[in-house]
């Protein structure tokens, strides 16, 4: 066989196409932030900030912000919501409330568009982030409860538990789950917590910093970011509340058995991933 024949049995798939889409994330994020700054030229967000990531959820973010609080204790809190593409009207109603809007101009799912969140409250002054959902699932007025443990100085990081508090959902098998993977996950990040896939959770903003670089999933991101966390040693602990059915619509995050198989593949992606770089320090 010749030397050309053998370089074409053993050569590396092209990666021009795994570049290119890099280029086109790249792109997607920077256009998002310059209309942001074009619309908010000083943006100045107040010690903690309500970040919400939204894909095609037109119909139930307005009531999640008309929710929202304007103070915890004596902290202003500020809200910025980050549109993950979508064609609906997403955008204008959060617009309309008045909230900082960041339009990212193409889906790039709820990981990415929180990691952009996460930069544009660090790099406006934010002090805490909270996440929580635009489908109304999650109450805007248990921010006080998810700050607490930071203002208190007694934790790094908190996650609201449904187990804990309340499940006002009916389905019997996305509840098994949240168990199941709650279980896998505190075996793996050495936690005691009862609810890993909740999407309401309060950082602080020391805690963002560390982990935005390590983080790489663009869905089901909050077992990345326990995972993540626990390896750098930031103090992680729960608080109950109450998970609230969807206002309306469907969820973008598949049905039970599509969400379960990529909720698994996240934990195990990223504890190989967090293993093989602890072995290589």
């Amino acid at each position: 066989m010749g030397a050309t024949q053998r370089h074409r049995w053993l050569s590396r798939p092209d990666s021009r196409e795994h570049r290119r889409n890099l280029q086109l994330v790249r792109f997607s994020i920077e256009a998002a932030r310059a209309g942001l700054e074009a619309e908010e030229p000083h943006l100045n967000f107040g010690p903690v900030v309500a970040l919400i990531a939204a894909y095609q959820e037109e119909e139930n973010i307005g009531a999640v912000l008309k929710a929202m609080p304007t103070l915890v204790g004596e902290l202003e809190v500020s809200t910025l919501v980050v549109v993950d593409g979508g064609a609906d009207g997403t955008a204008r109603v959060a617009r309309d409330a008045g909230v900082a809007t960041c339009v990212l101009p193409v889906n790039l799912g709820q990981g990415a568009a929180l990691r952009l969140g996460y930069e544009l409250a660090s790099a406006h002054g934010a002090r805490y982030v909270v996440t929580l959902d635009a489908d109304g699932q999650n109450d805007p007025a248990e921010l006080p409860t998810m700050l607490e443990p930071l203002l208190d100085g007694t934790a790094d990081l908190v996650i609201a538990s449904r187990v804990l508090g309340e499940d006002r959902t009916t389905d019997r098998f996305r509840r098994a789950g949240v168990r199941l993977y709650a279980w896998a996950l505190n075996r793996i990040a050495g936690q005691q917590l009862t609810d890993s896939s909740n999407g309401y959770r309060a950082f602080r903003i020391e805690v963002l910093d560390d982990l935005v670089p390590r983080l790489v999933q663009d869905q089901y991101q909050t077992a990345e970011v326990v995972i993540v966390a626990a390896s750098r040693g930031w103090r992680i602990t729960q608080r109950p509340t109450r998970w609230h059915p969807r206002a309306s619509g469907a969820s973008k995050k598949g049905g039970n058995l599509v969400f379960g198989l990529a909720y698994a593949r996240v934990i195990v992606t990223t504890w190989a991933r967090v293993t093989l770089s602890g072995r290589h320090r």
